[in-house]
């Protein structure tokens, strides 16, 4: 049952939240955490979309491998439906919010967030975008014992390699970039992927032989089976804490339940900041009210803190629908690691010389096991998909438009665009003859993008959050060298064809909405409204430089906790 009163009431159980609730539980506060989506794999909501099923979780015991299994089926298309943002019971559709132009935001709702369809990359942010940018209001060093302490709970460890990385390898060696040694990245160079999935059973290394069922307790840890981005319960059979990917579900919150001292809420959707004027002209947060998602029906918490973790979208969202201060930065600053795709396709026998096979079977292994690291440009990272994603996001979109209206001559890639027709069906029929590697660059926060919202457009939760990104001039051209790069590293790997996509902006990474120094301040507690502190990556002064964010945001999300504690309790 969830109470009137907490300690501490924190708002999203996705990537961060759970982070810091386990801090504050671990240290003895009662904490109520608030979901908007569903809980899969525990037994108070044996069937989360069709349903209503309990109401609130306080026990590890609740956890279930066996019923994930059931859940997080290997289905892509099932899965990738089952966990967009939207209530659990689908039959309402999903929750929309605008962005403008061609491109997406890609996120979940559910608990564990956008880490149930994360691929597990877990790298720190390159020091300099921390100590040289000018935008953080703490040092690279105060994060490091809270990367150490994320990196012990994730089980973070290099990807295993299989016929794609080494290959990238090769390119990226051939090209003359270094291998790094080192997980504070100061120099450029290539490595293995830090991921945060289990590495794989020792019976997988031995001469590829092995021929069992990959099922729990034969195999233990990563079945090399791609599937990590939509759900991945594998292995299949394991117990809940034993699944390969440590998502947020797997690994923080269990952690966080264990302490006897948390109760998770999902289908909770938060709509309202309390707050209380205090002697001062700043307010003070004193609760939340919150909507059933099932119901309808709403429901009003006090805490003596409030954490709003409900991501770089809905935090500023939740922020401007309650009407509380606003200094101009709210919302603004989005970063979104302005991204693009570049593929090579190998003929079979260039392939067999330079790996000994002749396809590269990019869905062998984990979905991104390998890197190159570009401090100050930002990174490039091999993509391992099912056919289905692959060509989405290879081919299926591009600010150009298609391949035939774009010339390119003294380009470094044959092709360029959108791909169709025989085009198409050429490069994806060679499918198990391709690399892809996805660009993700070191985009700079901008005040003029970010989240505003609308009152003439709202849902039932109120006015809709509208995202407006514009690439400055040096953004684009951070992608546009990247994008070389992969090219290069692609044709000395022995690509005979080399296709750009000209990705329009997708929201695959999303930070910086809510900007230390900016809006809260060096302990993430909000400069205008007292007790009120925001543990998502919306607190990240910037991009952390390119690198994947999900290891900084839980590093940030740790010490937010330990300040919490510090400053009210």
């Amino acid at each position: 049952m969830v109470a009137d009163e907490y300690d501490a009431v924190v708002v999203g159980a996705g990537g961060d939240g759970p982070v810091t609730a386990w801090k504050l539980a671990e240290a003895g506060l009662s904490v109520l955490v608030l979901e908007a989506g569903p809980f899969h794999g525990n037994e108070q909501w044996p069937a989360p979309h069709e349903e209503p099923g309990g109401e609130a979780s306080s026990s590890v015991e609740d956890l279930s491998g066996d019923l994930l299994d059931e859940q997080f089926t290997t289905r892509e298309f099932e899965m990738v439906t089952n966990l967009v943002f939207g209530p659990a019971d689908h039959e309402r559709g999903f929750w929309f919010r605008k962005f403008p132009g061609d491109g997406a935001i890609l996120q979940c709702a559910g608990v564990g967030g956008t880490t149930l369809h994360y691929t597990g990359c877990h790298p720190r942010a390159y020091p300099a975008s921390i100590d040289e940018q000018g935008h953080w209001p703490i040092e690279y060093a105060d994060l490091v014992p809270y990367y150490r302490e994320v990196e012990e709970m994730c089980e973070v460890a290099p990807a295993p390699v299989t016929a794609k990385e080494e290959l990238f390898f090769r390119g990226a060696e051939a090209a003359g970039w270094d291998l790094i040694e080192d997980l504070n990245v100061t120099e450029p160079g290539y490595r293995p992927q830090p991921n945060a999935i289990k590495r794989p059973d020792e019976k997988l290394h031995v001469d590829g032989d092995y021929d069992g069922e990959f099922t729990y307790p034969d195999i233990e840890g990563d079945t090399l089976a791609l599937g990590n981005i939509a759900g991945n319960p594998h292995p299949l059979g394991a117990p809940f804490e034993e699944k390969a990917k440590r998502a947020s579900n797997v690994s923080f919150v269990p952690a966080a339940l264990r302490t006897g001292n948390t109760t998770i809420r999902p289908n909770a959707f938060v709509t309202d900041v309390i707050t209380e004027q205090g002697l001062g002209d700043v307010p003070t947060a004193t609760g939340v009210e919150f909507r059933d998602t099932w119901s309808g029906t709403t429901e009003r918490v006090d805490a003596e803190v409030v954490v709003l973790a409900a991501g770089a979208i809905e935090t500023p969202r939740l922020w401007l629908n309650a009407d509380l201060p606003d200094n101009g930065w709210v919302g603004r600053g989005l970063t979104i690691h302005f991204g693009d795709n570049v593929m090579g396709l190998w003929d079979g026998d260039d392939l067999d010389e330079t790996i000994g096979k002749d396809t590269v079977d990019q869905h062998h292994g984990q979905d991104i096991a390998a890197r190159l690291d570009y401090p100050g440009v930002g990174m490039l990272q091999t993509v391992g998909t099912a056919p289905g994603i692959g060509a989405i996001l290879g081919f299926g979109a591009s600010a150009s438009g298609f391949s035939f209206l774009n010339d390119p001559a003294d380009a470094p890639w044959d092709t360029m665009g959108r791909l169709a027709g025989g085009d198409l069906k050429r490069l994806l029929s060679d499918y198990r003859r391709m690399l892809q590697i996805l660009v993700v660059s070191d985009d700079r926060p901008h005040q003029r993008n970010g989240v505003s919202v609308a009152p003439g457009i709202a849902d039932e939760h109120g006015p809709i959050p509208i995202v407006n990104y514009e690439p400055s001039e040096g953004d684009r051209r951070r992608r546009d060298e990247l994008a070389a790069v992969a090219a290069e590293v692609l044709r000395e790997a022995g690509a005979s064809h080399v296709h750009r996509s000209d990705s329009p902006p997708t929201a695959l990474h999303v930070h910086s909405t809510m900007r230390m120094g900016k809006v809260v301040d060096e302990a993430c507690e909000a400069y205008d409204v007292d007790r009120l502190f925001v543990a998502d990556h919306s607190a990240l002064a910037n991009g952390v430089g390119g690198a994947n964010p999900t290891n900084t945001g839980q590093a940030l999300a740790a010490r937010t906790g330990e300040e919490i504690l510090e400053r009210h309790f």
